[in-house]
């Protein structure tokens, strides 16, 4: 596995793994779990070289958000990708990423509107703009997301059409479902930040996701189901409740029923100091 930190590496070893065939690229953040290394090994069916960037993004976090503790492992995360058969780590600091002059930002509306967009000002326009870089850096034939930041799927997917961007073009930009812990919470870096009382209380989250689910196949409305979750979050002890919505699995309109098409079911809400998201299909 080659290990990459500036850019003119980088273009030259893509271009020699493009020589042997198709690259797919796999963005995350560091700390990896089971989820990450899950998109690693779909990659690997799909591409026949597999890329992984690592990049803690400073424009995705507020100012009041976790930045600076952020879980950082740079060598266990290097050993996990190069057991799995990855062919090359991009490793960019944020003067690479981001030079002083740096002045363009990448804007993605309706679908980053309302969610974590709202609870989040900015992230999205941080994920659109180093995800763009990134594409453009790596030029991946496709490239594959967690489908546990919903939003965040939708909002790169648009970004691709909008832009015509074609490596990877917009249906080369895959959707992984969600790998959860034996008791449904879904797996996520910031799962570290729990305590061990919060950790238990977090199953909380795909519990009352499924029971509110349940309700709504049974006729439900959706403001009384959406209430009942957020009162089951509670009580298990989250402090606050972003969103819990339902929303058009594609472009995110707001549903007051389910029948109007595939459907998304997401949630963020707040245990302790971490902040927790999930969504399921309907």
């Amino acid at each position: 596995m080659q290990t990459i930190t500036q850019l003119d590496p980088l273009r030259s070893a893509v271009a020699a793994l493009k020589a042997d065939g198709p690259v797919a690229l796999v963005p995350t953040m560091g700390a990896l779990h089971e989820g990450h290394l899950t998109l690693v090994r779909e990659a690997a069916k799909r591409a026949a070289h597999v890329a992984v960037s690592i990049f803690v993004n400073p424009r995705q976090f507020g100012a009041n958000e976790d930045l600076d503790k952020y879980p950082r492992h740079l060598a266990a995360d290097s050993a996990l990708l190069e057991a799995a058969g990855v062919s090359l780590l991009w490793v960019p600091d944020a003067n690479v990423m981001y030079p002083p002059d740096f002045a363009t930002k990448v804007l993605v509306d309706g679908v980053s509107d309302g969610l974590c967009g709202a609870a989040r000002l900015g992230h999205f326009e941080g994920v659109a703009t180093v995800v763009c870089k990134l594409f453009n850096q790596i030029g991946p034939e496709l490239a594959l997301f967690g489908e546990k930041d919903w939003q965040q799927l939708a909002v790169i997917r648009r970004m691709a059409r909008d832009l015509d961007l074609t490596l990877p073009h917009a249906d080369a930009i895959i959707g992984v479902p969600i790998v959860r812990e034996a008791d449904g919470l879904a797996l996520s870096s910031r799962n570290a930040f729990l305590t061990p009382e919060q950790r238990q209380a977090a199953a909380a989250i795909p519990r009352a996701m499924q029971t509110a689910i349940a309700a709504l196949h049974a006729g439900s409305a959706a403001s009384s189901a959406l209430t009942g979750l957020q009162s089951e979050l509670r009580s298990a002890g989250f402090s606050t409740v972003d969103y819990a919505e339902l929303r058009d699995a594609e472009t995110l309109r707001p549903l007051t029923e389910i029948g109007e098409g595939p459907a998304r079911l997401l949630v963020a809400a707040r245990i302790g100091t971490t902040r927790l998201i999930d969504n399921m299909p309907l």
